[in-house]
């Protein structure tokens, strides 16, 4: 059974630092693209960021480029995203997703990061 446990979030304030980790299972983790996505209070999903199966090649949306840093360690069935800079509208809970582009096949089901003072 394919399963993505992300874990990480929390309560910061604006301008701080998070680390969310989404744990794979189920499935070769190497053989898979995989993806960080967003979804705000009554707003509808955003993709924030793609990591290649070796990590070779990284796209980011504008709205999280040079702030945030997705990564994996497929030795450990695990993909990550720093978040440095936090503002407050990253608020939002985050999950991961497996596959190329949307729609994706399988996803989380998220952990939640507010950005408040």
């Amino acid at each position: 059974e394919v399963q993505l446990l992300e874990s990480g979030g929390g309560v910061v304030q604006p301008g701080g630092s998070l680390r969310l980790s989404c744990a794979a299972s189920g499935f070769t983790f190497s053989y898979y693209y995989m993806n960080w996505v967003r979804q705000a209070p009554g707003k509808g999903p955003e993709w924030i960021s793609r990591i290649s199966l070796q990590g070779g090649q990284i796209d980011y949306a504008d709205s999280v480029k040079g702030r945030f840093t997705i990564s994996r360690d497929n030795a450990r069935n695990t993909m990550y995203l720093q978040m440095n800079n936090l503002k407050p509208e990253d608020t939002a809970l985050y999950y991961c997703a497996r596959g190329w582009a949307a729609p994706y096949d399988y996803q989380g089901q998220g952990t939640q990061v507010t950005v408040s003072s």
